[in-house]
């Protein structure tokens, strides 16, 4: 019995020891697969929020219009929402010769939907692949190939509570969306104070009809959707830097699908621009488009049909040192009356930022007014939501 308690009593007294060194962080080192460099990067953000009306798609970060004719007055409903959380992976890879090398990226965030249902299901979002390309690149032109952002997506709008949907991106001014295409980027002042790049797009036709297997609309046409962009862009050593972009858009819609031959068709076509200037500690930004039947491409409030729309946005913000910063921003978006739900959504959206290196904080107010077409009429709803959210970069 005593040897036994005697090598029990080693045995625990060699576990304080070990346990009692002081513990020394190695950094771990990722080997890639290939002959390349791999970067981790991306941020976490979270939000804890206060509603007095049901937003879609979805509440928290990811509300664009006022989706219910109920206001919440007595007390409302809360929550919280960390979907927004992303990572992203960029790769350095080999050269092939000596002015072209090859390049990669892949990105994911939170929004693929919730694990299950019932009351555990929000604290376990699902990740969403959002971009994942290989680029071939000589410094001043790059053929990227996989899926990326269309040349329409715009600028995007400061805030910390709607950061993988902008504010004012599908029903406030601001389109766009990823699809699988070639992307050709050319750099055609290289040397130049005032840069302007020229894109190129051919990517994946879609449209909301299904017909056999899968096969919408836009795939149906056996044409690709084409954009082209021109950005400019000027970074002074002195004065006042800013940012321009124009941007163009066209499509070809199927609407009998596949084999039918003399099918009707829809044409999407969409014009976008804008401009971005910070001059001393204030920031302005500006853009808007004016397009018809291009719901695919994150436009018209989310709706798919032959119809027009315009839409617009602006924010204006104010650094008054380092860390504090007040914005505010307005966005409208417009369809016609030949639109099937929606046929106005207008976003005010207040924020005050405190940011330190890595990490921000901010109070938020989203407000959306929206028109909606009902059965007895049109009405109009409204709808507010505060959030406070944190995102740290990494």
């Amino acid at each position: 019995m005593t040897a036994v308690c005697t090598r029990s009593t080693w045995y625990w007294l060699l576990g304080a020891i070990l346990l009692s060194q002081p513990y020394s962080a190695v950094a771990q080192q990722v080997e890639p697969g290939g002959d390349e460099s791999i970067k981790i990067s991306g941020f976490i953000n979270a939000t804890l929020w206060w509603q007095d009306q049901v937003f879609g798609p979805s509440n928290g970060q990811n509300a664009i219009w006022a989706a219910s004719p109920e206001l919440f007055e007595d007390q409302g409903f809360a929550g919280g929402d960390i979907r927004a959380t992303r990572l992203t992976i960029s790769f350095d890879g080999p050269e092939i010769s000596q002015q072209w090398k090859v390049e990669a990226g892949l990105e994911a965030d939170f929004f693929g939907g919730f694990t299950g249902a019932g009351p555990y299901a929000e604290q376990q979002p699902n990740p969403r692949l959002r971009l994942a390309y290989a680029d071939l690149t000589n410094g001043r032109t790059t053929i990227r190939i996989g899926q990326y952002w269309t040349p329409t997506f715009g600028l995007i709008p400061q805030s910390l509570s709607h950061i993988g949907f902008p504010p004012g991106w599908g029903g406030g001014g601001m389109i766009g969306w990823r699809f699988p295409g070639i992307f050709f980027y050319h750099d055609l002042t290289p040397k130049s104070r005032t840069e302007v790049q020229l894109q190129l797009a051919l990517f994946r036709n879609s449209w909301s009809i299904d017909f056999i297997d899968g096969v919408d609309a836009g795939q149906a046409s056996a044409l690709p959707q084409v954009e082209a962009r021109l950005n400019l862009t000027r970074r002074p050593k002195t004065g006042t830097p800013w940012q321009a972009y124009l941007a163009a858009h066209w499509d070809l819609k199927d609407m009998n699908g596949p084999g039918i031959a003399h099918s009707p068709y829809i044409n999407g076509w969409a014009a976008v621009g804008g401009f971005e200037v910070h001059p001393g500690r204030w920031k302005v930004l500006l853009q808007g488009y004016g397009g018809h039947a291009i719901g695919q491409i994150f436009a018209q409030i989310l709706q798919f049909g032959n119809f027009g729309s315009w839409g617009i946005q602006g924010q204006l913000g104010y650094e008054f040192d380092d860390h504090w910063s007040l914005w505010t921003f307005y966005g409208i978006d417009n369809p016609s009356r030949r639109a099937p739900v929606l046929f106005r959504n207008q976003i005010i959206l207040p924020m005050l930022r405190y940011q330190f290196k890595q990490y921000s904080i901010g109070l938020e107010w989203y407000r959306a007014v929206t028109q909606h077409r009902l059965d007895d009429g049109d009405d109009q709803f409204s709808g507010n939501q505060v959030g406070l959210s944190i995102r740290y970069d990494f």
